[in-house]
């Protein structure tokens, strides 16, 4: 097993840490608005932010989680690290923005922040996966099965656009944790309930 420099782990300790600071609550408080966490679903997240505080507010958010996922990749990339650094900077970036250490490891759903991992790892995957969520969410209007469906597709698209074991591998871990913490969505949309 290949040992990890002083570096690399501190590029992936940095990468939890930043993926740990919580855009929407951060936003709310700024822009006086609810604890996204106790209103609306709960879910710190833009589309519970754009419930409370509208377009603005909502935009700014998902800015803040997509950067949250793609600076520290591209940090990792700006010094030459190898695709099994990358992609585990990517992987504790996303882990970051589900399970927060600054706020009681309750976080997100991690959309935003998994697309800024998948564009500074590839923007190619990054790039259709984005295009594959905007195109369900304007035929079916619902967002979460946007997201749901894009991220399905998203180790196909790794597998096709960047065949690297270490990569795929990671692709299908953030994939299957998305799904999992879109679980009660899934429920709603299968009983027809979700909005």
């Amino acid at each position: 097993m290949m040992e990890l420099s002083l570096i690399e782990n501190l590029l992936i300790i940095t990468g939890y840490l930043l993926g740990s600071i919580s855009s929407a609550i951060i936003v709310c408080k700024l822009m006086r608005l609810p604890d996204p966490r106790t209103q609306g679903s709960g879910n710190p997240g833009a589309t519970n932010v754009m419930r409370l505080g509208g377009k603005k507010a909502a935009a700014i958010t998902l800015a803040g989680d997509m950067l949250k996922g793609l600076i520290p990749v591209a940090i990792a990339q700006s010094l030459d690290m190898n695709m099994l650094v990358i992609s585990s900077v990517g992987l504790a970036a996303f882990l970051g923005h589900l399970y927060p250490v600054f706020f009681r490891f309750k976080g997100g759903k991690g959309v935003a922040t998994a697309i800024g991992v998948l564009l500074a790892a590839s923007w190619k995957v990054g790039l259709a996966v984005i295009i594959t969520w905007l195109i369900v969410a304007r035929l079916l209007r619902i967002s979460s099965l946007a997201a749901l469906i894009a991220f399905l597709l998203a180790p196909l698209y790794a597998w096709q656009l960047q065949p690297e074991p270490v990569f795929i591998t990671t692709v299908c871990m953030i994939s299957a944790l998305l799904l999992w913490r879109h679980r009660s969505n899934i429920k709603k949309l299968i009983s027809g309930t979700e909005t």
